[in-house]
């Protein structure tokens, strides 16, 4: 790695400026799925300072939002911290030990300037005028965070980085790369959060899983009722790479709508998990593709929605083949708690071979009586019954999990269970 020389500063520029050109161009472009939203009905703040504050200075409301989703405001469970409030970067660190063996850990911005690589990762993964979400990740750029994991290095305590928001009708919209580099290991908690009522959030990630090497990436949000949230990933798995990610949202919205792409190289695998609450009168549309472009790849997409009052929650599902012996499992399964409540179930699957495995079940349905009735008789009274049932349906797949990240991810899940019915 070396810093860019003027000259190359100028060919990076270049780039970056025809990059902003398209970006702009597409500022009104609809996205196949989902409300539109009109982006002048928000406040887009400019880019802030880069400081290194303690999270323990964090405000009492955001602190209490941070913990909600899952951040260790004291930083003893992790490896490195990135913590973004609205358009200001608070904080990015990383333990000693682990920046003396390459771990970084810093803001998109910064890194762009320092790094000459980096400029070959910006927006390749997804296209810039995707949408008019990616477009306004570009043309109003609010830091995001760059995490880079050198080869054969694997960091088993979580990084965690953080996204929070306190503005009313504000919206942030940032730009992250993560790259794990060949047989490098990279566990990753994100927690996005706010303590505003209304507010548009756009999350832009790519990932670039190397050789050998495995990320598991999990993300838990608590929004508001009247957000709008749109993320907006791109995963490229290189030969025998893993990638599990899991996205998690327990709190009501007022839209989201995310359909995350993975493209595999041979060998390679991976596993999408998504776990929403849906209440009050969110819509979501959420779920996960994955393109196998390589021999023997595989794959799994898992959702799991439970929905209450007005809510309406869509779950898409793609697998597609464009390589030989590729397998892949396709899962889409909705509970409902309420008449009104609404879920649809969209898989999709193809292939151009007649060797590959393509599968998918889908299910809507609500609580069965039995078990309720069953629960009750054994002392539960129906909250308490509810919760239990509840919790045992969003526990989808948390085999792939590793045990650093298990705490935070099932304490969420718990509360989840909880708010479910009331």
């Amino acid at each position: 790695m070396r810093s860019l020389r003027s000259t190359e500063w100028s060919k990076v520029e270049g780039r970056l400026n025809n990059l902003l050109r398209n970006a702009k161009e597409a500022l009104r472009k609809r996205a196949p799925y989902g409300p539109d939203i009109d982006l002048e009905e928000f406040n887009f703040e400019e880019e802030g300072d880069v400081e290194n504050e303690p999270v323990e200075s964090l405000p009492p409301d955001l602190r209490k939002a941070g913990e909600a989703v899952g951040i260790d405001v004291n930083e003893r469970r992790v490896s490195g911290t990135y913590l973004q409030i609205d358009g200001r970067v608070l904080r990015s660190t990383v333990l000693k030990w682990l920046r003396e063996r390459g771990l970084i850990v810093a803001p998109i911005s910064e890194a762009l300037r320092k790094f000459n690589w980096l400029k070959d990762y910006y927006w390749s993964a997804i296209p810039v005028d995707q949408d008019k979400y990616t477009a306004a990740a570009e043309v109003f750029r609010q830091h995001g965070y760059f995490i880079y994991v050198p080869p054969n290095v694997k960091i088993e305590i979580p990084v965690q980085t953080c996204l929070l928001m306190s503005c009313h009708r504000g919206a942030q919209a940032v730009h992250n790369i993560i790259i794990a580099d060949e047989n490098s290991e990279l566990n990753l908690i994100t927690g996005c959060a706010t303590t505003a009522n209304r507010g548009l959030h756009i999350g832009v990630s790519e990932f670039f899983v190397k050789r050998g090497a495995r990320v598991t990436f999990t993300m838990i949000h608590g929004w508001a009722p009247e957000f709008h949230v749109r993320p907006r990933a791109a995963v490229v798995v290189e030969e025998g790479g893993t990638f599990v990610n899991y996205y998690i949202n327990m709190h009501s919205v007022k839209s989201l709508q995310m359909l995350p792409t993975v493209i595999e190289h041979r060998n390679a695998c991976s596993y999408l998990t998504t776990i929403v609450l849906g209440r009050g009168s969110a819509f979501m549309d959420v779920g996960g593709r994955i393109i196998f472009r390589g021999e023997n790849a595989r794959g799994e997409i898992t959702s799991r929605s439970v929905i209450r009052d007005s809510a309406k929650v869509i779950m898409r599902g793609q697998l597609i083949a464009e390589a030989q012996k590729v397998r892949g499992h396709l899962e889409c399964r909705g509970l409902l708690l309420s008449d009104s409540a609404e879920a649809e179930a969209i898989p999709s699957l193809k292939s151009k071979f007649n060797d590959v495995e393509l599968t998918h079940e889908a299910a809507l349905g609500r609580i069965s009586e039995e078990e309720m009735i069953y629960l009750m008789m054994k002392g539960f009274n129906e909250d308490e019954a509810t919760a239990l049932l509840v919790r045992g349906f969003i526990d989808a797949g948390l085999q792939h999990l590793p045990e650093s990240l298990r705490f935070a991810a099932i304490s969420t899940l718990e509360m989840a269970a909880r708010m479910a019915k009331g």
